[in-house]
């Protein structure tokens, strides 16, 4: 028996209880239950919030919190602490989001090489959604948060997340609020890789490091890897 064999009679058993649509007037996407949890466990909003956060640091993101008024302070500590001296900005970012920083706007422009983007300092975007049970961020290439290439080639992006706005359980609560047409990109903390020997090495490609900052009603501690 050869392999392409196995593989079809392992799929043809699973679905041996299932309904054939070609049989019947049964459509395709409920031929196979799909009963599975949208969410492990209840949590409360602050306790999904948090989870998100502790996911994110063990990617090992860096985490911050903030309040809506703090946030132009805060992106400006990050990029000074960072030594950045240029910022690309997506069209559609808010201004005031960097209002208190003296970093070089960089717009983002389809005719900027990908060596124009490496010398970029830093990138800070917005988000779609995040996913608190997997530590996920996913942008969905909206004004504010770009095109996919700007957020993979410079080496620090500063990514916002509105809480709880923004903050889902998990990926099937977030794939209900997202548009499969449009370029999504999922990031599960910076750019990491590891060869047969488990060395890790960051920023092959993508960020080196990533920075999420956490927007609400009210501040606490930053939570860092």
């Amino acid at each position: 028996m050869s392999s392409r064999e196995r593989i079809l009679g392992r799929v043809r058993r699973a679905l041996a209880d299932a309904q054939d649509p070609r049989q019947d007037d049964t459509p395709y996407e409920q031929a196979v239950a799909r009963d599975y949890l949208r969410e492990h466990g209840r949590r409360s909003v602050a306790e999904t919030v948090d989870l998100l956060a502790e996911n994110l640091a063990d990617y090992r993101a860096i985490v911050h919190r903030c309040t809506p008024a703090d946030l132009a302070g805060t992106i400006a500590g990050m990029l000074a602490a960072r030594g950045a001296k240029t910022v690309l900005v997506p069209p559609g970012l808010d201004p005031g989001w960097l209002a208190a920083t003296d970093a070089e706007r960089i717009p983002d422009r389809v005719e900027s090489t990908p060596h124009e983007l490496d010398r970029v300092d830093s990138v800070v975007t917005a988000s779609a959604v995040a996913v608190a049970e997997t530590g996920t961020i996913v942008l969905d290439g909206s004004p504010d948060q770009g095109r996919r290439r700007i957020t993979l080639v410079p080496d620090h992006h500063i990514c916002v997340v509105r809480v709880p706005d923004q903050v889902v359980s998990s990926v099937p609560q977030a794939l209900e609020r997202l548009d499969p047409a449009r370029p999504l990109t999922w990031i599960s903390g910076p750019s990491a890789t590891s060869d047969i020997e488990l060395d890790r090495v960051e920023g092959v490609h993508g960020p080196r490091t990533l920075e999420v900052v956490l927007v609400g009603g009210q501040a606490s501690a930053d939570v860092t890897s």
